[in-house]
């Protein structure tokens, strides 16, 4: 059976939703949120599965649903909710691939001290990691990528994501000793249709073990 891929980032608001979109699109495979937080706007699953063209089946309950759209930690406060981290396992889907997609970047706390890297590296999953092309993009994701390897968690690559900026993508691999999987540009209009012919054109399936 294949392994499930997390999908993370170096920030929030950075994209890694649309690209966990194409993602599942392009392995069809399932998709999972372990933690929302804001409910007022489309969730992370709603937008997946609009973008990505993920029947109901495929979209997996997430494990906490937390009105506020702050850190996980501060929502579930609000909430009046303990984030259990150690109830945060992986769901079974039926053989599918699965893709999982945490909140913000790696170092956002769940229940501190837990960090949601501290997760990743309990499931021992391989990561994708998310990577803004704007300025100042080289210096968190070498941050990230060294926080990974400190956690012995296993980095596929690095999605980029925005507009072409080839000589960070080039120092953040060459530096990281890194693969590049590929660059998502900006989308207008950001339709299934779009999504799905700019990920046919930049990223491989193989490169995610498939």
């Amino acid at each position: 059976m294949r392994r499930p891929i997390v999908v993370t980032g170096t920030d929030t608001e950075i994209g890694k939703t649309v690209f966990a979109a194409g993602l599942a699109d392009l392995l069809q495979a399932c998709y999972w949120k372990p933690i929302q937080s804001g409910l007022e706007a489309e969730t992370d699953s709603e937008i997946v599965a609009r973008l990505g063209g993920l029947s109901p089946d495929r979209i997996l309950p997430e494990r906490y649903r937390l009105k506020t759209p702050v850190s996980p930690h501060q929502s579930a406060a609000i909430d009046g909710v303990r984030i259990d981290t150690a109830a945060l396992t992986i769901p079974a889907t039926g053989g599918r691939p699965l893709v999982i997609e945490g909140a913000g970047g790696l170092m956002v706390p769940l229940d501190p001290p837990t960090l949601y890297i501290d997760v990743f590296a309990r499931w021992r999953l391989p990561v994708v990691l998310c990577a803004r092309t704007a300025l100042g993009t080289i210096n968190h994701s070498l941050l990230s990528i060294e926080a990974l390897r400190r956690h012995d968690v296993e980095l596929l690559g690095v999605a980029f994501l925005g507009d072409i900026y080839p000589e960070s993508e080039r120092m953040i691999c060459e530096i990281g000793g890194v693969k590049r999987l590929g660059r998502l540009p900006r989308l207008s209009p950001l339709t299934r249709a779009t999504l799905r012919e700019a990920f046919a054109a930049s990223f491989k399936a193989s490169d995610f073990g498939l």
